[in-house]
């Protein structure tokens, strides 16, 4: 069973979505995208996989989400909203790791060293606007500072999986998945197999984290 929990930020009211891991010994933090909220598809498998393996899941919306407004405020607005919920999602006393999908991974890896995360799940990292490889943002995702995971779609064209540089990180591609992993009805994964792509891969890797 899923748990509402209210946090006041400085950026105004978020809230966190929790599914508690059995057993916990890590919680996962994933924060949404510019474009939607909680319910994307990634976010939504995700927390309902990792608690059977001892991983609470927190669902973050960031307070702009919350407001009802459409439009996301600049990153370091997202930013301030993303410490603001840290206090609670270190509460239960576990491990935390930071993540998010699009914009949620980039404050994750902005924020990841000085909050002290145990790592950063980057789902869908923008590695640059669609068109725009020269407008790199791969610093933030070098500079994240901890053990990085990138899951990404083979055809997403906020930077496609051989775009990305070399680094720490390791990274998990979704055969010919878009910036929301969706993927082509007569391409080599049915949406169904994508989803398990990205849940086997996070699982894979929370895994390691325990033996570090």
């Amino acid at each position: 069973m899923s748990r509402v929990e209210s946090v006041e930020t400085d950026a105004g009211e978020a809230r966190v979505t929790w599914f508690p891991g059995k057993q916990a010994w890590l919680a996962v933090a994933l924060g949404h995208g510019a474009g939607g909220g909680i319910e994307a598809r990634d976010l939504q498998a995700l927390a309902g996989v990792l608690p059977a393996l001892g991983v609470s899941v927190a669902l973050v919306e960031q307070p702009w989400r919350v407001a009802g407004k459409k439009v996301a405020p600049a990153p370091k607005t997202l930013d301030v909203g993303w410490r603001g919920v840290w206090p609670v999602l270190e509460k239960p006393g576990l491990p935390v790791v930071a993540g998010g999908r699009s914009a949620g991974a980039r404050v994750a890896c902005r924020t990841a060293g000085e909050l002290g995360a145990c790592g950063v799940l980057a789902l869908s990292f923008p590695l640059h606007p669609p068109g725009r490889p020269e407008k790199s943002r791969s610093a933030e995702l070098l500079g994240a500072g901890v053990p990085t995971l990138v899951v990404q779609g083979g055809n997403d064209p906020f930077g496609k999986p051989g775009e990305f540089p070399e680094g720490e990180h390791r990274l998990v591609e979704v055969a010919g998945g878009d910036h929301g992993f969706s993927v082509p009805k007569r391409g080599s994964l049915t949406q169904e197999q994508a989803l398990e792509v990205i849940t086997d891969g996070v699982s894979e890797w929370v895994r390691m984290l325990r033996e570090c």
